[in-house]
């Protein structure tokens, strides 16, 4: 977890509505294992990518029920009527902590909190593709919509009141799914004489029975989420609890025709607990899926007593076609968050575009050529000289960051003698002001003042490259120059990112870095100057 983020995380206060003031404080985390000893456990068709254990702090969190993804975060209800946002930390594709939690109360039509169990008992939450959210209550069956999760309900949900008519109290919607032109709700029991599931397009409600899968059905597994991807396949969570054999659980795709297959079971003696959530994750070329269990607030953070559950957090992929995947290009990073330009902290500051032609395409750089007049005049020279007609990006990273991907590629002249120029006196972050931000570009160096001919391009926010003079570790006094920044081609650089790398490539830190196939700078050229408008 970050510093910055912890400490955010430790004095905000979300004012977006009074009554419903969410607190978020920095949580106690242990990472766990699915399987002792092993990293990517590989169950059915999914993938480990990691969990953390999440202890219940003062907040005593519990009862979680229902997860949705948006935005970098987490979103969960919980059955004593609040809602419960998380921000997961990974590294590269891993899941490695959680580094904040906010809690809020869920509020009614008038903005009062829910405070009796029977009104407050949330199980389900989805955010449709129109931004609005749902959430589904048992006890008093109701799904409520919201407009703002910060703010009261705006009204009913009616068209999964079918589903309910005459469900007993804790026997109501235990799963909600949007996706693009519809929803899937599903009940808490497997009668085959009962349909348990519908998908409710604009045509219409549909009702069908999903059965458990093989392999919790006989242990009275039963739907308790779901998820959906925007092209209508869903993800159906099953879980099943008894004495002699604890938990398991199931998840299920659906095709939008309501197919179903089983992805995985999880069962003993894997490490599970009661998993009552379930979030999906779309990346260009990964899909991702989130489950969340509840301790029934009954945690076993002061030892294993009988009866006691966990809060575990786990993240799973779902497992590539056996001939693997297909390379990404920039267009599977269009409209993605990693596709968004830089915004240049200084615009009105003076600059230089150069366009970088890939074999992928082209990237647009504004130089700094007044905030930071040596390195980018140097980088200049190596395009006017044409000492970048030829090299390559060579090199990607992961690091840690809300969306992924997240990190670094490096390119440039890789030390080729016929390339490289002299090194550069060191201009520090604290002497531009300039940052490691999204898009930004950096040169890479041994010790400062050794930088020529090599740089590398920030994907998501990475201030830890910055000057810090107050740094114990001397390394990281100086930080690295930033120097430009990418106006237009930031998918080329996404792309460049995802590229297989070359496990047995690199030495020391940079092994398994190295780009199986780097990806070549045809040409490096001045842009042309844009014609003033008429």
């Amino acid at each position: 977890m970050t510093l910055m983020r912890a400490l955010t995380a430790l004095s905000a206060l979300a004012l977006t509505h009074p009554a419903a003031a969410q607190e978020e404080f920095f949580p106690l985390t242990n990472p766990v294992e699915l399987a002792p000893g092993e990293t990517d456990t590989a169950v059915g068709e999914l993938i480990f990518r990691g969990g953390v254990e999440i202890t219940p702090d003062i907040a005593t969190i519990g009862g979680l029920s229902g997860l949705e993804w948006h935005d970098g975060r987490l979103y969960a209800v919980a059955d004593d009527g609040r809602r419960v946002v998380m921000t997961p930390e990974d590294l590269g594709a891993r899941l490695v902590d959680v580094s904040s939690i906010g809690l809020a109360p869920l509020l009614d039509a008038k903005g009062g909190k829910l405070t009796a169990k029977t009104r407050g008992d949330a199980e389900a939450i989805t955010r449709l593709p129109s931004g609005e959210w749902l959430v589904s209550f048992e006890q008093d069956h109701r799904i409520w919509r919201y407009a703002d999760l910060a703010g009261p309900a705006t009204g009913l949900e009616e068209r999964a009141a079918a589903l309910i008519a005459g469900a007993e109290a804790n026997a109501g919607i235990e799963t909600l799914a949007g996706f693009t032109g519809g929803l899937l709700a599903c009940g808490e029991w497997v009668d085959p004489a009962r349909p348990n599931c519908l998908r409710i397009a604009e045509s219409g409600a549909a009702p069908f029975h999903l059965a458990a899968p093989e392999g919790i059905a006989a242990a009275g597994g039963v739907p308790t989420d779901a998820a959906c991807k925007t092209d209508g396949t869903c993800f159906v969570l099953f879980r099943s609890y008894n004495a002699s054999e604890g938990n398991r659980a199931a998840i299920v795709a659906l095709a939008p025709d309501n197919t179903p297959t089983t992805l995985a079971v999880l069962a003993a003696p894997l490490m599970l607990d009661n998993f009552e959530g379930l979030a999906v994750r779309e990346e260009p070329g990964k899909t991702f899926l989130y489950l969340v269990s509840d301790d029934n607030f009954r945690n076993c953070e002061d030892g294993d007593k009988a009866g006691c559950q966990r809060t575990l957090l786990m993240k799973f992929e779902l497992a590539p076609p056996p001939e693997g995947p297909a390379p990404l290009t920039p267009e599977d990073f269009a409209g993605s968050p990693a596709a968004r330009p830089a915004q240049r902290p200084f615009p009105e500051a003076a600059f230089v575009s150069v366009v970088l032609e890939t074999s992928l395409g082209p990237v647009t750089i504004a130089l700094e050529t007044e905030r930071a007049p040596v390195t980018a005049g140097n980088f200049l020279r190596y395009v006017d000289e044409g000492r970048f007609d030829g090299a390559t990006f060579y090199r990607a990273m992961d690091l840690m960051g809300e969306r992924l991907p997240s990190g670094i590629v490096q390119g440039g002249a890789r030390n080729d003698p016929a390339r490289v120029l002299p090194a550069i006196a060191h201009e520090p972050t604290t002497a531009t002001g300039l940052s490691h931000v999204h898009g930004a570009l950096a040169m890479a160096r041994g010790a400062p003042g050794t930088a020529d001919g090599d740089f590398f391009v920030m994907i998501e926010d990475q201030t830890g490259f910055n000057a810090d003079p107050a740094a114990a570790d001397p390394a990281w006094r100086d930080g690295f120059a930033v120097f430009g920044h990418v106006t237009d081609g930031m998918a080329v650089i996404a792309s460049i990112h995802a590229a297989a790398r070359d496990p047995e490539a690199g030495e020391g830190v940079m092994k398994g870095q190295m780009l199986a196939a780097p990806v070549t700078i045809i040409a490096a050229r001045r842009a042309a100057p844009s014609s003033p408008a008429p």
